[in-house]
């Protein structure tokens, strides 16, 4: 069997680590072990590495240090905001309003706060997947403590209105939460300009490790906290430090915000080729979510009569890598909620394929992923009853308008 060179195409589910991430975390195993808490020199230098970190982060999304706290993750972050922040105000009420496509990491989060008698609003979005500002200040109540919406969808790519929504929360006086994982590193981020209370991160998300996020907590703001401990984290969050991590999360945020202006442009270019390429070249196809208002580098598609866990399958032998939703979901046989949610049908929701694209891609990648689809897609249809069914159909309209 001819051997065929792999490419990557699920950067957001996770991206390889940045050669220069790794370089600036070696140390840190090694050499600046110590613990940030400890008073001695190797645990002061250790500590001065930890700030140095969080002072850089800082300065990229126009924040204070003291509002960056360091997480294991980016659902850490979600549910300590979520969960914090329903807890430190139920005394003022009991109403959280989220929407219909958030990653599971703030849906669960907020499902296990009904089972404790919160009470939640989930807001539908349109067919793009937005979700409008409007209904957010219609849903808003004298006992809503928190929204939150996310900023770019995990798996539709669909950017929000964040900013819009913000200030409706700031002039409702209700905190503002968004999950922020897939826009780090993508999207210029300015926490000010924002104006949103809380941001979740993630930095395998843009070419940092797995095992480390953060949370942006607006000054002032007192929530409570997830996990209980020592003094870490200015007493908010206890547990050593992932120092070798934190300071690779910082690496890999400063070299993303380098080159984020130009890497949009490319990512953009490759993304609209792909998606003018898969639809102009396979019938009945539907691109899922906003046309332009979607991360740089998503691109989901839905192709009609087939199922999603077939092209997959076929792509994978093809030696290509994609998915056909979010990763936290790839073992479910259930269609994605998020594309249910935008309104499409389970038959077509199941037939979904997401290509997120990265720094390795290229346009000669992307013409040879459009043709290794066409032809498995092709295939794929002549097995399916469905596609028999609508050929059938459309046999019989034809001989009747003939007539």
């Amino acid at each position: 069997m001819e051997q065929r060179q792999r490419v990557y195409l699920d950067h957001a589910a996770t991206t390889p680590v940045h050669p220069a991430v790794v370089k600036s975390m070696f140390p840190y195993f090694t050499e600046y072990y110590g613990n940030p808490s400890s008073f001695y020199q190797t645990g002061r230098e250790a500590r001065k590495s930890l700030e140095e970190a969080r002072d850089k982060i800082a300065g990229i999304f126009n924040a204070d240090p003291g509002e960056i706290y360091f997480t294991a993750c980016g659902t850490e972050s979600d549910n300590w905001a979520i969960k914090g922040t329903a807890l430190s105000r139920q005394k003022h009420g009991r109403h959280i309003i989220t929407s219909a496509i958030e990653h599971h990491a703030v849906l669960h989060a907020c499902e296990d706060l009904q089972k404790q008698g919160f009470e939640l609003t989930v807001l539908p979005v349109d067919e793009n997947g937005l979700v409008s500002p409007e209904s957010v200040r219609g849903t808003i109540r004298e006992d809503t403590i928190l929204v939150t919406i996310m900023m770019a969808n995990n798996e539709i790519g669909t950017l929000q209105p964040i900013k819009e929504i913000a200030a409706i929360c700031r002039e409702k006086k209700v905190l503002f939460h968004s999950d922020a994982v897939q826009a780090g590193g993508a999207l210029p981020i300015d926490v000010k300009d924002l104006g949103a209370d809380m941001l979740s991160f993630s930095a395998h998300k843009f070419y940092g490790p797995k095992g480390v996020g953060l949370l942006y907590l607006r000054k002032g703001l007192r929530i409570d906290n997830l996990l209980s401990g020592g003094a870490q984290e200015r007493n908010r969050r206890g547990g050593t430090e992932n120092l070798a991590g934190i300071v690779g999360m910082a690496k890999a945020l400063e070299l993303a915000d380098e080159k984020m202006e130009a890497e949009q442009k490319r990512m953009i270019t490759l993304r609209d080729y792909l998606i003018e390429q898969l639809l102009k070249k396979i019938p009945h196809t539907r691109l899922n979510g906003h046309p332009e208002k979607r991360l740089p580098n998503n691109v989901n598609v839905s192709f009609e009569f087939i199922e999603g866990e077939s092209i997959l399958l076929m792509l994978d032998h093809y030696g290509f890598e994609c998915s056909s939703g979010s990763a936290c979901t790839s073992g479910s046989l259930d269609p994605s909620h998020v594309l249910l949610a935008i309104g499409l049908p389970h038959e077509i929701a199941h037939g979904s394929l997401r290509v997120s694209l990265g720094q390795s891609n290229t346009r000669e990648q992307m013409d040879k992923l459009t043709e290794s689809l066409s032809t498995i897609v092709s295939r794929l249809r002549d097995m399916s009853p469905l596609y028999a069914d609508f050929l059938k159909k459309n046999r019989a309209e034809e001989k009747t308008a003939s007539n």
